[in-house]
């Protein structure tokens, strides 16, 4: 059995994250699974899967104002970075970092998904976005400055946005 599956404590309620999120789910059991021989190739899969993934809830921030300098995009990169070195590993024949990564990857996408993406989620049907199309049917909703940091000015005021970014 999978160190994670599939459930509806992992439903976000925006069909296109919920669709990405169970194929990555799906990818990573693939991952888990596999011999030796077919886990580079799935494990290239899931980081590809990953990039495009974490690519476009980034878009979806930057339309709605999640500023591209918040914790959740900064998460995203850092994960990804995790994967690719794993990829680089594992073609240089070392699988075990991948194995472990695979189990840790499981953890971490399940808290990641209960917090930040929850409130991504919450901020998109909020303002009525649909990620197929990049329309919103309440823009009124947005905020008036970019969201900054973990999700709000008192988390880390937009004067240090800029510095955030520069870092």
């Amino acid at each position: 059995m999978a160190t994670l599956n599939w459930s509806e404590e992992l439903e976000l309620g925006v069909a296109a994250m919920d669709a990405v999120h169970q194929e990555f789910v799906a990818l990573l059991a693939e991952v888990e699974a596999a011999s030796d021989a077919q886990l580079l190739p799935l494990w290239r899969q899931l980081v590809d899967h990953t990039a495009a993934h974490f690519g476009a809830e980034d878009r979806y921030m930057r339309e709605t104002r999640f500023f591209a300098s918040n914790c959740h995009t900064t998460h995203h990169h850092m994960v990804l970075e995790v994967l690719r070195e794993g990829l680089a590993m594992g073609e240089r024949g070392d699988l075990a970092p991948i194995r472990q990564m695979t189990r840790e990857l499981a953890t971490w996408f399940a808290q990641h998904a209960d917090t930040m993406d929850t409130a991504l989620a919450t901020h998109l049907s909020r303002v009525g976005y649909d990620p197929a199309t990049g329309t919103m049917a309440r823009p009124e909703l947005l905020p008036t400055e970019p969201i900054h940091g973990c999700g709000g000015s008192e988390c880390s005021p937009a004067e240090e946005a800029p510095a955030m970014q520069a870092a």
